[in-house]
């Protein structure tokens, strides 16, 4: 059985993802750290389209947890094949550097970039065996341009975004590509406190984005059709930034 793996994929974008990949035909690993009853919801929303699914619970930050769960599946269920992995899991604590706390710092790191890693060397293994694979780095606005107030954000993002880079060049000759997504103001619950009357004046479309546009995009990076495009950075931004 053909899996994709979505880190964070209780709600928003990650939901979304998960949602797209059913459609597509593959048994979705739904990753999610805490919140069971948005978990559940995912698992219904696939099951209604027709999908299948899976929860995986765990803290992508944590190394043993990442190795405990996951690993620990992928040693049971070996006839199951994590041909795509959508790292998406994140969090953000704005706040300015001079005022930042340890903690801001060290758990928006660990969510994204650290995340980033302890998923993707466990994943890779097999895809490089396989030689098949789609990795889908979901980094942000943030990570391009920097954002005040989100120097941890900004840092973490923007450093997965260099490792997608690197990483494609050291799996592209066993049919492996890397690629990341950068959102700009997606109406999913972290943007949920921000004035979107106001903001989207800054934005041409005049618009904030929907989470299923950039499962359409997950979706063509996971596609077959986006072999030859790797190490790429595409944004969804609505116009903000390119």
């Amino acid at each position: 059985m053909k899996c994709a793996l979505i880190t964070g994929g209780s709600r928003g974008i990650g939901r979304a993802v998960c949602l797209k990949l059913a459609g597509m035909g593959y048994h979705v690993l739904v990753n999610y750290k805490s919140n069971e009853t948005e978990a559940q919801k995912t698992l219904s929303q696939v099951e209604e389209k027709g999908g299948s699914a899976t929860l995986l619970k765990f803290d992508v930050a944590e190394r043993d947890a990442v190795s405990g769960v996951l690993g620990k599946w992928m040693e049971t269920n070996p006839d199951h094949t994590i041909e795509v992995l959508v790292n998406n899991a994140g969090i953000k604590d704005d706040v300015l550097l001079m005022w930042m706390k340890d903690e801001q710092w060290d758990n928006v790191i660990g969510a994204s970039l650290n995340g980033f890693f302890n998923v993707t060397r466990l994943v890779i293994q097999g895809m490089l065996i396989r030689r098949y694979g789609r990795i889908i780095n979901i980094v942000s606005l943030s990570g391009l341009k920097g954002l005040p107030g989100q120097t941890n954000y900004s840092a973490a993002k923007g450093g997965v975004i260099a490792a997608t880079k690197a990483l494609a060049q050291e799996v592209g000759k066993r049919n492996i590509t890397v690629n990341a997504i950068a959102p700009g103001f997606i109406k999913t619950d972290m943007t949920e406190g921000l004035d979107e009357k106001q903001l989207k004046n800054l934005i041409p479309v005049n618009r904030f984005g929907e989470p299923e546009e950039v499962a359409h995009a997950v979706g063509f990076f996971a596609s077959p059709e986006s072999s030859y495009i790797t190490g790429e950075v595409l944004s969804i931004n609505g116009g903000m930034y390119s």
